[in-house]
Formats: C-alpha cells, structure tokens, sequence
C-alpha cells in the first residue's frame, strides 16, 4: 500500500522589498541621527544664542516717543514717521547692524527685493524704519548702508520713505523688546546675535505681522501692509530662525542647524515608517483573512482526494 504524504506548509508574510529597502535605508539613517544627535549634545545651544529669538507680541504698542537719531544725526521719535504728512501709514520694521559681517545685510537685501515687486511704494503707502542695534554705530556706516539699499530699490520718492536710526541702548532696547525681538552681544567674536526677521506694524503702532527668513515673497509683504493698513495683526505659524553669525567651530552653530533638520528629518521618517508597515500589515491581514475562507470552502475535498488516492494505490 502506498501513501500519499500531503504536507501543508505554514504560510508567513514577507515583507515586499521596497518595505524592506525603506526600512534598511531608515535603519541607516537612524544611526546616523543618533550620531549627530550625540555629537550636537556635546555642543550644546551656547550662550551666546541663548537670549536670541522673537517672541510675537501680537497688537502690542511699540513705544513711539522713544528718542534715536536719523542717519544725519538730526534728534527724532518713531512718532513722527507714524504720522509723517498728518497720514497715519503701516511701518515696516527692521533691526540690523552695519557692521554685520553676513546676515544683516542678506535680510535687508532680500527685504529690499521683496519690496521692489509690490505695488506700493514707501514713503507713498508705507514707512521703513531699520534701527541699529549697535549703540556704537556710526553715522557713516548707517549714511552708506542707507544709500546701497535705496539705489537697489530704486523708486522715487524712496528716500523719504527708508528711516535709519542709531540710538543709546536704552532706547533700542525699549522698542526691541516692545517688538518681541530678542538680540545678544557676543563679546568673544564681538558680533551681535540676532533673529532673521522683518515686522509689520499697525498706523497707530502695534505689532500686526512678523517674517522669518532670508527671502520675504512680495506677496507676503503686500497682503502684510494691506492688513496692517486695516489695524489687523496675522500670526505667523512657521518660522526659520536664521542667527546672525559666521561660521563658527567653537559655538557650534552649523552643528545646531544639523540638529534641527535631523530632528524634522526623523520625525519624518518615523511616519513614513509607520505608514508603510501599517499599510503592508493591513495587506497581510486581509490576504490571511482571504485564505482562510478559501481554505474553509474548501475543508471537504481533501477527503475525497485522498479516497482517489488509495483507490489509485490499491489497484
């Protein structure tokens, strides 16, 4: 009598390689993320970037009668570019430093082409006003960087439009903080540490937009006047954050940049992660689910078969 052996084999799901691909590649990043992570720890945020940042003081006043000197060193208020001509006009706000060695100048350049493209002109529609946060700047440099920056803009009438004022540090201070911007003198690389960011405020004085970054699409500066122009005040929901330093090995500022995007990086990863898996997983569970009602339509032929099987056997 022969016997006919039918082995069953235990079905497992294996993962397709593209999920298996991704989930190497992921491994592999994962390490180099605790890496750098473990190195950035090392380096921590150093003092200097400590009490650097902007808080949005959204609808907040900004002290108007604040004293400071014009780019001639005529005495003046912020008042009197509120209500220059008897018309109340949004102002466009600044800090900066003249002696910047990369980020100021990069913010007022691109602050500069982003206000090329929109339709109202300053000194017509609006006011700029940058104000040093250097107690120690020179009329000259001040004189100098005002000039580049109204020839790059190039419209008429510009040049009673673009305000730059020095003042004592109490008076810089007084609008700095009314304004939410937070700066920091670094005395080792004597620089100032300071947020990358252009400000919108109200006619009568409030806080009512702040942009972050090196670039400002004109389309965000026109919507931000023509807001500001109404008394209206926008809340910005993402920032970048752009410190005004050089590269420097010692304060570890490009390893804080690296943290930061590994940090959105992982996060990333992990739901792209979590995503495959789960869809591979419910593609298992309903593949198994499917055969096991096949299987169980099928649970009477396989005694009918082995029947066939002896009968082939036995003749």
């Amino acid at each position: 009598m022969n016997f006919v052996s039918l082995q069953i084999k235990e079905s497992r799901p294996r993962l397709p390689r593209w999920v298996t691909g991704l989930v190497c590649a992921l491994l592999g990043f994962a390490v180099l993320f605790s890496t750098s992570r473990a190195h950035a720890q090392i380096n921590a945020t150093p003092p200097e970037l400590q009490h650097v940042g902007v808080n949005e003081h959204l609808n907040a006043p900004i002290p108007l009668d604040t004293p400071f000197q014009d780019h001639t060193g005529k005495p003046v208020t912020l008042r009197q570019y509120f209500e220059r001509d008897s018309r109340k006009r949004p102002v466009v706000l600044t800090f900066a430093y003249h002696s910047c060695p990369v980020l100021c100048s990069m913010v007022l350049n691109a602050a500069v082409s982003g206000l090329k493209e929109v339709p109202w002109t300053m000194g017509k529609e609006y006011e700029v006003v940058t104000i040093s946060i250097d107690p120690k700047e020179s009329l000259e440099k001040t004189t100098n960087k005002r000039n580049s920056l109204l020839t790059e803009y190039g419209r008429a009438g510009a040049d009673n439009g673009w305000h730059f004022l020095v003042g004592s540090e109490a008076s810089i201070a007084a609008v700095a903080d009314a304004a939410g911007f937070e700066y920091q003198y670094d005395a080792r690389q004597q620089q100032w540490g300071h947020p990358s960011v252009v400000m919108i405020t109200t006619p009568d004085g409030k806080m009512a937009r702040y942009l972050y970054g090196i670039e400002f699409n004109p389309n965000d500066l026109r919507l931000g006047l023509l807001e500001a122009s109404q008394g209206r005040s926008i809340s910005t929901v993402e920032k970048l954050l752009l410190y005004c330093y050089h590269y420097d090995p010692q304060g570890g500022k490009y390893v804080l940049v690296a943290q930061r995007v590994m940090q959105v990086g992982g996060a990333v990863i992990a739901v792209v992660l979590f995503g495959a898996l789960a869809l591979f997983w419910r593609r298992e569970l309903k593949k198994s689910k499917d055969n096991k009602v096949e299987s169980g339509g099928k649970g009477g032929a396989l005694p009918k078969q082995d029947d066939e099987a002896r009968a082939g056997a036995s003749a």
